[in-house]
Order: structure tokens, then sequence, then C-alpha cells
């Protein structure tokens, strides 16, 4: 049979076995990462958000031009 290796996370150059938190450091785990997508996605967003706003002021600026 496998081996099975247990989860960890490294904290402040330490590593923690996830199988041994409580249930309270779970769940701090579980918001990180939730947190961490939702950033992620949000940072997305905005750039997507500037470029398109650089092309309508790009696109105002070539039709005052005409």
């Amino acid at each position: 049979m496998a081996k099975k290796e247990k989860a960890s996370i490294t904290v402040n150059d330490k590593e923690y076995f996830i199988e041994d938190m409580t249930d309270e450091q779970k769940a701090m785990i579980n918001h990180i990462q939730d947190l961490t997508i939702k950033i992620e996605s949000s940072q997305f967003n905005l750039e997507q958000l500037n470029f398109s706003k650089n092309a309508f002021v790009s696109s105002l600026s070539q039709s005052l031009k005409a």
C-alpha cells in the first residue's frame, strides 16, 4: 500500500501538519485560501477594468481629433 503523506503548510519558515491543528486553525487556513483566491480575482478584474478604461479614453481622444 502507498504511504499517505500528511498535508502541511509552512508559516514563518516552520512546517505544520494540518491534521494536527484545531478546527479553528483549519478554519483560518480555509479563510486565508479563500481570501487569496478573491484577491487574485480582484487584481485580474482591476487589470481588465483599467485596460478597458484606457481603451475608451484613447477612443474618445481619437474621435475628438477628427
